[in-house]
């Protein structure tokens, strides 16, 4: 297994903050973001990483992360020149992943308080297609929303008016190498970026998008209080 943390994007929802610094280096209790993406790889036993961030801060995340031998991990950086999608950037992991190996990818700005190691276990040994890890939540119309037949995902609707169910897909997901065929064939979404939804709808469309329900915590620390809420929950556990 490759681990794959993307930790791109402009951080709109996070200005002026994000004029400073890329949002994924802001600190969230007692570290940066970022640090917390690399204990998941660690606590997975993911031990080869690729961290693909923009231009912005890249100096100051290679300052911080090193090699990644603080974490036990032997970590790579890549760069995505322009914001084009998480599907995008996840492209540019390819020439990283070798044929037949599987891959965990974590969204750096998510966190989670369980550990991944089961999941990402079994997944290694008889996985195939996607697995992505779902959350219920009391809006579901903020989020990208699994719908559910017979113990796979149908379809993931993204922001949707009338959702399908309460349960958001997080930002962890498990694929197979057949990933970056899928990639090569997505076309741009409205916003001009190529959508990482888009992707598990091609795996699901396929009859092979699993998913397993989060029981801890999860939150997408992408705003100003989400950011907030999460460092002080960050804070009570790391004391």
């Amino acid at each position: 297994m490759k681990g794959i943390i993307l930790a791109g994007g402009t951080g709109t929802r996070l200005r002026p903050l994000t004029s400073i610094v890329n949002k994924h280096l802001l600190p969230v209790g007692k570290y940066p973001m970022i640090h917390y993406a690399l204990v998941k790889m660690a606590e997975a036993g993911i031990e080869q990483v690729l961290l693909i961030t923009g231009k912005q801060s890249a100096g100051l995340y290679a300052d911080y992360i090193g090699d990644g031998q603080p974490w036990g991990l032997q970590v790579r950086f890549g760069i995505q020149e322009e914001a084009g999608g998480i599907a995008q950037a996840l492209g540019l992991a390819e020439a990283f992943v070798h044929p037949g190996e599987k891959l965990l990818v974590l969204l750096g700005d998510n966190l989670f308080e369980e550990s991944f190691r089961d999941p990402v276990q079994s997944f290694a040994v008889s996985g195939k297609g996607a697995h992505v890890f779902l959350k219920q939540v009391e809006d579901p119309r903020r989020y990208g929303v699994a719908e559910i037949a017979a113990g796979l995902i149908t379809r993931v609707v993204e922001k949707p008016e009338q959702p399908p169910s309460s349960y958001a897909v997080t930002g962890a997901y498990l694929y197979d190498s057949a990933v970056f065929d899928i990639i090569r064939h997505l076309r741009p979404s409205a916003r001009g970026e190529l959508e990482i939804t888009d992707v598990n709808n091609a795996y699901a469309a396929q009859g092979l998008l699993s998913y397993s329900h989060l029981a801890g915590w999860w939150t997408d620390a992408g705003t100003h209080r989400s950011l907030l809420e999460a460092g002080a929950r960050l804070l009570e556990e790391e004391e």
